[in-house]
């Protein structure tokens, strides 16, 4: 049913005037917000952990209204996206700092790009594009498989190249190596990398309390000698806006874990930077430090040590 209403609304999105569309998606917004379901709740507490106040502050409901509001206008933009204008893409874009990644891409080199899950990440992706940069991501694989496939066919419409983070049997898809040829290429690889509670997820300091965040970007940098540059994303009134950060630097001494450790830290700093200036574009709606996990109950016969987030990683949708 979802996969069937997605295909409807990529078929049927695009045919309405943009402002009825706006319209009907921010009625949608503010029915979720007044419902408060689980979703909504956690990305207040989120903005909560943020703003350093409690979830019930007058503030955060405010921001909880504008970051639905923002959500629903990221899937309005969606459906409409394959239809929309390299122009009005382009012209709608307002970049800060893009010299920084620009200076490697123009030269054909390639760079990781390290992402939050902010603003309208497809149309980001499509810019690059549209600048000359088809690039290659990686995407978490969708129940049913029709929805991941509808997926996959409708960014690469937009120009990108997804691979699947994990096998349909299961187990690794092998796209770490398909990612570090891409750089050594010289095409540019962007990826979502604000949340990662998987066992290898690497530990940092966020907004003053610990949660794990991806460590591909850094071992794909230390790997292929790409830069690794964050950026942010969020909306503008009528357009987008986009802001490079500096590279983080491979540090010259220790081990690859203490490397990865440091330049994942750096990572997230600069994600904390770009999602304080715009907190109500960040969708983060499921759990991310560490102290909020709930516990998993132990399985009959052993004991059960990690704390486990009943909601699976981020995908970058």
């Amino acid at each position: 049913m979802v996969a069937a209403a997605l295909h409807a609304g990529w078929v049927l999105v695009p045919r309405l005037p943009e402002r009825v569309a706006a319209w009907i998606f921010r009625l949608i917004a503010d029915f979720l917000w007044l419902r408060q379901g689980r979703s909504v709740r956690r990305l207040q507490s989120n903005y909560a952990r943020v703003l350093g106040c409690a979830p019930d502050d007058p503030r955060v409901r405010r921001l909880g209204r504008a970051g639905v509001r923002s959500y629903m206008r990221y899937w309005m933009e969606a459906l409409r996206l394959p239809a929309m204008s390299r122009e009005r893409i382009l012209a709608g874009t307002v970049a800060h700092g893009d010299e920084i990644m620009f200076k490697y891409l123009d030269r054909g080199q390639g760079a990781v790009m390290a992402l939050p899950h902010m603003g309208n990440w497809d149309l980001a992706g499509a810019w690059l594009v549209h600048k000359g940069h088809p690039f290659t991501t990686v995407m978490e694989r969708l129940k049913p498989e029709s929805l991941y496939e509808r997926f996959v066919a409708y960014r690469e419409g937009l120009g990108m190249e997804v691979l699947p983070l994990t096998r349909k049997e299961g187990g690794s898809a092998g796209a770490f190596g398909v990612l570090a040829r891409r750089l050594r290429e010289g095409r540019p690889v962007c990826l979502p990398a604000d949340r990662d509670l998987t066992a290898t997820g690497v530990e940092v300091d966020f907004f003053g309390a610990r949660t794990r965040m991806a460590p591909g970007p850094a071992l794909l940098s230390i790997q292929t000698g790409a830069p690794l540059i964050p950026a942010a994303l969020w909306f503008e009134k009528d357009g987008w806006g986009v802001r490079i950060f500096d590279e983080i630097p491979v540090p010259e001494h220790g081990t690859r874990q203490e490397k990865v450790q440091i330049m994942t830290q750096a990572m997230a700093r600069a994600f904390e930077k770009g999602i304080a200036e715009h907190l109500e574009d960040w969708h983060m709606m499921q759990r991310l430090w560490l102290d909020d996990l709930e516990p998993r109950p132990a399985p009959a016969g052993g004991a059960a040590e990690a704390a486990a987030d009943p909601n699976p990683p981020a995908s970058g949708t």
